[in-house]
C-alpha cells in the first residue's frame, strides 16, 4: 500500500558561487584617462531549511532530491555590483532532524516553527578591478573571481512533536480512539496493521485548552530489530510529553494477556531508546463496554496501582471513561507547558522527566 507519509529521505544541497567581479575602465567624453570602474560580483544565495507548522511530511523532498541556490551575477563597469544570487528555501514539518548525510553529524534540530538554520552558504562575490586601483597601479587589468557555493549531501529525518502518544499492540483501539477526541479520521478496521502512518489529532478539553495526540502505529515483539513496521515508527514517540498505553482483552488469540501484552510494548520502546523509560506512562483498559474486557478490570487496576501508574478504563466505541482520560491528559500536558518544562526527548540537559501523577 503506497502511502503519503515520508518521514525520512537524503537529498544534495548546493549554495549559489559568487559572481566574478568585473575588469571595466570609464569611457566617458571629455575624460581621456579614466580609471578602473569595474564593479564586484554578487553573494551567491544561501540554502536554507525552515520549520513549516503547516507541513506534515517530506513528500516533496522524495521526488526532488537536488537543490541549488542561484549563483551571484558578475560585476558590471561604472561600479556597477552584480545581484546576489537568490536563496534555496527548503521548508520542512516542525520536529525535522537535519543531519550530514555523510559524517551522521546533527546540523538542526528544528523543533518550533519558524526555525531555520543555513545549511550551506552562498560563495562571496569577487572585487571588480576598481577595488584594486593603487597609487603604484592606477589601471588594474584583473579581478577577484567568485567563491564557490559549498555543497552537501544532507539527511532529513521526522519526528513528529506531539503532547501524547498512543502506543500499544495492532487493534487494540489506539485509531478509535483518536477519531473518538479529535478531528483525524485514520482507516479503521477489525485486523492488524490498519494504522500504516501516524495520525495526529488536537484534542479540546476545558474552555479553550487543548492538546496534540499522536497514533502511532503498531507495536510488535521484535520492533526494535525491525520487525512488523520496525523502528520507522518509534522513533515519533520520542518527543511526546505522556505516553497513553492503550491494552485490551483478545479472546480469540493465544498467548494475548493484557498485561504480558504491556510489558512485551514496554521492552520493545526501551531496546529502542532507553529514555523512553523516563516519559510518563497511562495505562488504557479500552473496550470495557465488552463483558470479558470488563472482567479484567479489577486485575489491571491492582496492575497499574503496584506499578504507580494512572488507570483509566474506556470504550472508545461507547465513550465510556474517554472524558475522564482526556482531562487527565490534557492537564497533565498544560501543566508542564506553563512550568516551562520540556519534552524528555528534547532536553539536553539529562533532567528525568516528572514525577507521574496519579489519577484522580
Amino acid at each position: 500500500m503506497r502511502s503519503n507519509f515520508i518521514d525520512e529521505v537524503v537529498i544534495h544541497v548546493r549554495s549559489g558561487h559568487g559572481g566574478a567581479g568585473a575588469v571595466s575602465f570609464r569611457r566617458e567624453k571629455y575624460i581621456p584617462f579614466g580609471g578602473p570602474d569595474g564593479g564586484n560580483g554578487g553573494k551567491g544565495g544561501d540554502v536554507i531549511v525552515r520549520a513549516d507548522a503547516q507541513l506534515s511530511t517530506l513528500l516533496d523532498y522524495k521526488f526532488q532530491r537536488k537543490h541549488h541556490a542561484k549563483d551571484g551575477e558578475r560585476g558590471q563597469g561604472r561600479q556597477c555590483s552584480g545581484a546576489d544570487g537568490d536563496d534555496s528555501v527548503l521548508k520542512v514539518p516542525v520536529g525535522t532532524m537535519v543531519f550530514n548525510a555523510d559524517t551522521q553529524e546533527l546540523i538542526a534540530d528544528m523543533s518550533e516553527a519558524g526555525a531555520e538554520v543555513v545549511l550551506a552558504r552562498g560563495g562571496r562575490g569577487g572585487k571588480g578591478n576598481e577595488h584594486f586601483a593603487r597609487s603604484t597601479q592606477q589601471a588594474p587589468k584583473f579581478a577577484q573571481p567568485g567563491e564557490e557555493g559549498q555543497e552537501l549531501n544532507v539527511r532529513l529525518e521526522l519526528k513528529m512533536l506531539a503532547d501524547v502518544g498512543l502506543v500499544g499492540f495492532p487493534n487494540v483501539g489506539k485509531s478509535s480512539f483518536i477519531a473518538k477526541v479529535s478531528a483525524a479520521r485514520p482507516k479503521i478496521a477489525d485486523y492488524p496493521f490498519t494504522t500504516l502512518e501516524p495520525h495526529l489529532g488536537v484534542v479540546s478539553f476545558g474552555a479553550e485548552q487543548s492538546f496534540v495526540l499522536a497514533d502511532v502505529p503498531g507495536i510488535i515483539v521484535g520492533a526494535h530489530t525491525g520487525q512488523g513496521l520496525g523502528t520507522r515508527f518509534l522513533r515519533h514517540i520520542e518527543r511526546v510529553r505522556r505516553i497513553a498505553h492503550l491494552v485490551t482483552v483478545e479472546p480469540d488469540t493465544e498467548d494475548r494477556d493484557p498485561i504480558r501484552d504491556f510489558e512485551a510494548i514496554e521492552n520493545e520502546m526501551a531496546l529502542h531508546n532507553e529514555r523512553l523509560a523516563l516519559v510518563p506512562r497511562v495505562l488504557v483498559l479500552n473496550r470495557i463496554d465488552l463483558p470479558f474486557v470488563a472482567e479484567k478490570r479489577p486485575e489491571l487496576e491492582k496492575y497499574a496501582k503496584k506499578k504507580k501508574l494512572p488507570f483509566f478504563a474506556i470504550s472508545a466505541a461507547t465513550g465510556a471513561g474517554v472524558e475522564e482520560l482526556v482531562k487527565f491528559l490534557g492537564h497533565a500536558v498544560l501543566s508542564e507547558r506553563q512550568a516551562g518544562i520540556a519534552p524528555v526527548g528534547l532536553r539536553t540537559d539529562g533532567a528525568e522527566a516528572p514525577g507521574t501523577e496519579d489519577a484522580e
